[in-house]
């Protein structure tokens, strides 16, 4: 699956394979368990979505809440999305380390984090992560990154 029209998690979740069914719940819980007040989950861009409820930060460049985290399942691998990993590059030294120390060797994109298996995650480092920034720190990270290229 590359992308998924379902409108549900719960449907999201019906359509995959069961090893990828079972790595993307327990990553979810990590993110679940994790996540700081105020991130909504939804499904959204054909993904399980953390995101700011526009009702907080209405003012986007594409009139869609701000992505927070994400999860997928690709054609050719699974992806936990990290924007703050991206957008903080304190959060993202602080994040390749923790990779290291884990014994682990990410493999990443911008804000994408691929892997094939859940064991090939540190998920203590993920948890961390995601609990890292408040949502009103994270709105204000978006804010100030729109207002320089404006």
């Amino acid at each position: 699956m590359t992308t998924s029209d379902a409108t549900t998690i719960e449907q999201y979740l019906r359509e995959l394979p069961d090893d990828r069914r079972a790595a993307i719940k327990a990553l979810r819980a990590v993110i679940r368990k994790n996540l700081p007040k105020g991130y909504e989950e939804a499904m959204n861009w054909g993904m399980i979505s953390y995101q700011v409820p526009l009702r907080v930060c209405p003012d986007t460049y594409n009139e869609q809440p701000l992505l927070y985290a994400a999860l997928a399942s690709q054609k050719n691998h699974m992806a936990v999305y990290l924007t703050s990993v991206y957008a903080v590059p304190a959060l993202r030294r602080k994040f390749q380390a923790g990779y290291r120390a884990a014994g682990k060797k990410p493999d990443m994109g911008g804000s994408c984090v691929r892997f094939k298996k859940l064991e090939d995650l540190p998920l203590e480092v993920i948890g961390e992560a995601i609990a890292a920034v408040p949502m009103k720190d994270f709105v204000a990270t978006a804010q100030a990154s729109r207002a320089k290229k404006k």
